[in-house]
C-alpha cells in the first residue's frame, strides 16, 4: 500500500460519489466502483439483521448484477485506516489482482491507495 499525491480525475470522481453515498444515507461507509466501460456503481453499507455487506462489497455486487465484466478502480470512504481484506477480495474477484482500491476518510482525503489481491 502506498500514498498517491495526484489522483486521476476519474478516481477523484469515484471518491466523491462514495463520500456522497455515505453522507446521504447516513451509513458507516460509502463506496463506488468503475467498470471496464466507465460506468460507476455507488453503494452504502448494508446492515440488515440477516444480511451484512460492506459498502464496497455492495458496489461490486451491483456492478456484477448490472453485467459488468471487470473493474477499473474502486473507492471506499470510511473511518478505517486500511481497506478490509474482504473488500480487496471482492474487488479482485471482479477486477483481478492489481485493481486499484482507494480508501478515503470522511473528509474525502485519500488515506491509502492499495491494490486488490
Amino acid at each position: 500500500m502506498s500514498d498517491i499525491v495526484e489522483l486521476d480525475p476519474e478516481d477523484k470522481k469515484i471518491i466523491t460519489l462514495a463520500r456522497s453515498a455515505r453522507a446521504r444515507n447516513g451509513v458507516a461507509e460509502g463506496a463506488a466502483v468503475r467498470d471496464e466501460t466507465g460506468r460507476t456503481y455507488v453503494a452504502g453499507t448494508v446492515a440488515l439483521e440477516s444480511l451484512k455487506l460492506s459498502a464496497l462489497q455492495t458496489a461490486v455486487a451491483m456492478a456484477v448484477a448490472s453485467g459488468a465484466k471487470s473493474l477499473e478502480a474502486a473507492a471506499v470512504v470510511s473511518e478505517a485506516r486500511e481497506p478490509a481484506e474482504a473488500d480487496l477480495a471482492a474487488v479482485r474477484d471482479l477486477g483481478g489482482a492489481g485493481t486499484p482500491v482507494l480508501l478515503a476518510g470522511p473528509d474525502g482525503a485519500l488515506r491509502v491507495a492499495a491494490e486488490a489481491r
